[in-house]
C-alpha cells in the first residue's frame, strides 16, 4: 500500500476560477442551509443526551472544517441523526467528558484511515446494507422522540430500545395535551408546508418560529430549552480539553471505533450522492482526513461527533451551492445566529424540535428527489 500522504482539499481546486457569480450563488445557498441546519443541530444534540448548543457548536466548527478541508465540492458536515443512539448510549454509560474523549479518538481513527488511503474501501459496502442500516436508525430516532413529542413525565429514559419502549409505555398515562398539540401542529406545518416555498423558507424553521412565538405569548405549559437547559450561550465556548487516562482510552476504543466507522460510511455515502448531483468526483481519502480533523477539534469546543449530512447537502445543491465556500458560509451563518439570537432560544419548545426529528425519521429511509 502506498502511504504517501496527499493532502489537497477540493477548496484549492475550486478557487482557481472562482468568480463573483459563484460567490453570490454560494452565499445564498450557505445562508439557506445554515437556517435549515439550526433546528436540526439542536434537535440532534438534545436527542443525543447533550445540551442543544453542542449541536450548534458542532455545525459551526466541524461544518467549517469539513467544507474547507474536505474532498468534495458541496457536502455539508455537522451532527446527524445516525449518531443519536450511539452518542446517547456513550454519554449515559461513560459521561460527557468521556464522550468528548471518545469523539477525539474517533477523529484520530478517521484521520489514520484517510492517511492510509482506506477511503476507497468504503465504497464497496453493498447498497442494501446501507439502506437497512439507515432504516434501523430511523426507527431508533423515532423512539427517542416519543417522550418529548407526547410530553411524558419520565425522569430517565433507558438507552436500550426494548427497555426504553417498556418505560415509555408504562408512563403513557402522563401524556401532556398542550405538548402533544404543539408537537402535532409543528409536524403538520413541516409536512404540509408548500414545496414552492420550501427553498426560501423551510417548513422546519416556520414550525420552530411559530411554536416559539406561541410559547412566548400564550405561556403554554410545555418544556422549553430555557426550562430544561437554561438557554444557549452567546457565542462559542473557550477550548476545553477533558482529562483522560490510559484506562479511559482502553474502555473507549470500541465505541470510538463505532463512531469512526459510522462517520466514514455516512460521509462517503454523502460524497457519492453529492457527486451525482453536481457531476463531480470526490477524493475519499481527503474527505476522511477532513472528517478526522473535524471530530478531533469539535469536542474541544463543546461539540459532538460530525459527518457528512445527506439531506443538508441536497439542500445546498438545490439552493445553488457549487463549491466548498457554501458549506463554510453555512457554518458562519449558524455562528452569526447564536451571536445575535441566543437570548431568544430559551423560548424554543422541545415539542417543536421533536417534530423536526420525527420528520427526519419518517424520511430517513428515502432519498428526496
Amino acid at each position: 500500500m502506498n502511504l504517501g500522504i496527499s493532502f489537497r482539499p477540493k477548496l484549492l481546486d475550486t478557487l482557481k476560477n472562482y468568480s463573483g457569480q459563484d460567490f453570490r450563488a454560494d452565499l445564498i445557498s450557505g445562508v439557506t442551509v445554515g437556517i435549515v441546519a439550526l433546528p436540526l443541530a439542536m434537535a440532534f444534540a438534545i436527542a443525543s443526551g447533550v445540551p442543544p448548543q453542542a449541536g450548534i457548536f458542532t455545525a459551526v466548527i466541524a461544518g467549517f472544517i469539513i467544507s474547507s478541508l474536505g474532498g468534495t465540492k458541496v457536502s455539508i458536515g455537522g451532527p446527524t441523526g445516525a449518531f443519536i443512539v450511539i452518542l446517547y448510549g456513550i454519554n449515559a454509560k461513560y459521561g460527557a467528558d468521556n464522550l468528548a474523549i471518545c469523539t477525539v479518538m474517533a477523529g484520530v481513527i478517521l484521520l489514520v484511515m484517510g492517511v492510509t488511503r482506506l477511503g476507497t474501501m468504503i465504497k464497496y459496502i453493498p447498497y442494501p446494507v446501507t439502506m437497512g442500516f439507515t432504516s434501523g436508525i430511523a426507527v431508533l430516532i423515532f423512539s427517542t422522540q416519543i417522550k418529548d413529542f407526547f410530553g411524558l413525565r419520565v425522569d430517565k429514559v433507558p438507552s436500550e430500545f426494548v427497555e426504553k419502549m417498556k418505560v415509555l409505555g408504562e408512563h403513557i398515562g402522563t401524556m401532556q395535551s398542550p405538548t402533544l398539540g404543539l408537537a402535532a401542529a409543528s409536524l403538520a406545518i413541516i409536512l404540509f408546508w408548500p414545496k414552492r416555498w420550501q427553498r426560501r423558507v423551510p417548513g422546519s424553521i416556520v414550525a420552530l418560529v411559530l411554536g416559539t412565538l406561541a410559547v412566548a405569548f400564550f405561556r403554554l405549559p410545555v418544556e422549553t430549552i430555557g426550562s430544561k437547559f437554561g438557554g444557549i450561550p452567546h457565542g462559542l465556548p473557550r477550548p476545553h480539553f477533558p482529562a483522560f487516562s490510559l484506562d479511559n482510552i482502553r474502555q473507549l476504543i470500541q465505541p470510538a471505533t463505532t463512531i469512526a466507522l459510522l462517520a466514514a460510511i455516512e460521509s462517503l455515502l454523502c460524497a457519492i450522492v453529492a457527486d451525482g448531483m453536481v457531476d463531480d468526483k470526490h477524493d475519499s481519502n481527503q474527505e476522511l482526513m477532513a472528517q478526522g480533523l473535524a471530530n478531533i477539534i469539535s469536542p474541544v469546543f463543546g461539540g459532538i461527533a460530525a459527518t457528512g449530512a445527506i439531506a443538508r447537502t441536497a439542500t445546498n445543491v438545490k439552493s445553488g451551492g457549487r463549491t466548498p465556500i457554501a458549506g463554510m458560509i453555512h457554518a458562519l451563518t449558524l455562528l452569526a445566529i447564536i451571536l445575535a439570537a441566543a437570548p431568544f432560544a430559551k423560548f424554543i419548545p422541545l415539542a417543536a424540535l421533536s417534530a423536526v426529528l420525527v420528520h427526519v425519521a419518517l424520511h430517513m429511509g428515502e432519498w428526496p428527489n
